[in-house]
């Protein structure tokens, strides 16, 4: 079955254009909150109607689509909790840890602030399966009829979300360690941990510097956070901090610092993080995407941990992480699993996690990498028409034949469509960056107009 609306994370786009807009988003409660009522409980009358909490990140609209939400919820008999601005992980936890029966997140995670979305969280704190989207969609299809008065959703406010969430968070750490002596530059990218991940730190002992923790519904991801780490890099730097962390608006991804300044991205936490758990004894196998650094394939190898490659998206690492019954995984991007820790993936966790490890051996960040060289990989993003394929471009084809001959065993290549945006992602692999650029340019080429 193909998804109309749902994309690898949920619904995304710009908001006023549908899908999102608010006309849309109330459907979208509605269609979910029958969804949930026959799926969970029946239609049952209160007190035993399904409640879900809803949570957002910073963007301006979040206001306007939290209460269409809200909305769609009530005319569908569902009850709602409102969570406020949130990370998306929270949101994953306290909608388990509530026992409700569903979470909701309005973000666009590291989109600009004009795109927002709406993604949801099973009772377990995991990523909806593709059988229930399935349904919401089906669903949407149908016209909106309210339940009668009496059986009507009603809301409240959850005021103690972030309290509860600074525990979890560090929980996750091990109490025999803590942050202190350490000077930590935390970068909330504006968004939704503007409020949480440094006081996360701080209470874990740390010296925190923060940036990007002053939202104004605009701001989310502006030259900050995760997905432009410029910022971090200076402010580790000037502070003469020891490390840096950065998030982006919904705070399910992380990119960290050393004290120079020199970024270390998802694949290499992922190493780290490895590296440490393979001490403990506690690690079965890695999971990656197509995207991940061949270096890590064959220090993997070299360390004896298995390791597969699932699609691009961390629900598809989670999804093969089930399936192999293993705990850990992660892409270049920063989406991060450690599922003895949490549900989902996430940035202040994940963080924590390489900070232990940190602590536990006596080691900096450069340490963990002595002995292992990323290839460097060239990334080109084309933007296309909705619907394009790219397998039927035959001069394309062609062309990735005569670049994957040229690479050989050293490199590769890795053409995708993305699941969020009209986009088409053009990636090569090579020992050295000229040439992963260069053939990276060469495939783009033939996607381009004109």
């Amino acid at each position: 079955m193909i998804r109309k609306y749902f994309g690898t994370d949920g619904i995304r786009g710009k908001v006023g254009i549908a899908p999102i807009t608010p006309d849309f988003v109330m459907r979208l409660g509605y269609a979910a909150g029958q969804v949930l009522a026959q799926t969970e409980f029946g239609t049952l009358p209160e007190p035993n109607r399904p409640t879900v909490l809803i949570g957002k990140d910073t963007r301006i609209s979040g206001y306007m689509l939290e209460a269409a939400l809200q909305s769609g919820f009530a005319a569908a008999g569902v009850d709602v909790v409102l969570a406020g601005p949130m990370p998306t992980p929270a949101i994953a936890y306290l909608t388990r840890a509530l026992r409700l029966n569903a979470g909701v997140v309005i973000s666009a995670s590291h989109n600009p602030y004009d795109d927002n979305g709406i993604k949801f969280f099973s009772a377990q704190g995991t990523k909806l399966p593709d059988a229930i989207e399935y349904e919401i969609e089906a669903a949407l299809e149908r016209p909106l009829k309210c339940v009668s008065s009496e059986h009507l959703g009603r809301a409240r406010r959850l005021d103690d979300a972030p309290g509860r969430y600074i525990e979890f968070c560090k929980s996750s750490f091990p109490n025999e360690f803590d942050l202190r002596g350490l000077k930590i530059v935390v970068d909330c990218a504006h968004g939704a941990a503007y409020h949480i991940a440094p006081h996360v730190f701080h209470e874990l002992g740390a010296e925190v510097v923060a940036i990007g923790n002053q939202p104004d519904g605009m701001n989310i991801n502006d030259k900050v956070g995760a997905t432009d780490t410029a910022a971090l890099s200076q402010a580790v730097q000037y502070h003469h901090a020891d490390i840096g962390i950065a998030l982006d608006g919904d705070a399910d991804r992380l990119m960290m610092a050393d004290s120079t300044g020199r970024i270390y991205n998802g694949d290499e936490l992922l190493y780290l993080i490895t590296q440490d758990r393979l001490t403990q004894g506690c690690l079965s196998g890695v999971v990656g995407t197509l995207m991940t650094n061949m270096a890590l394939e064959i220090a993997f190898e070299a360390l004896g941990v298995p390791f597969a490659r699932a699609k691009v998206g961390d629900r598809y690492i989670l999804e093969l992480l089930r399936e192999r019954r293993w705990i850990l995984g992660g892409e270049g991007s920063g989406h991060l699993l450690c599922l003895d820790k949490h549900s989902t993936g996430d940035g202040i966790i994940s963080a924590l996690q390489v900070l232990s490890a940190l602590r536990r051996h006596d080691k900096t960040l450069p340490d963990f990498f002595a002995g292992i060289t990323m290839f460097p990989q060239s990334l080109i993003n084309v933007r296309v028409a909705d619907g394009t394929n790219w397998q039927t471009n035959s001069a394309l084809m062609y062309e990735i034949e005569r670049v994957e001959e040229e690479l050989g065993k050293n490199g590769r290549v890795l053409i995708r469509t993305s699941g969020t945006e009209p986009l088409i992602r053009v990636m090569v692999e090579a020992r050295t960056e000229q040439t992963a650029m260069q053939m990276a340019q060469r495939l783009a080429a033939h996607l381009m107009p004109g």
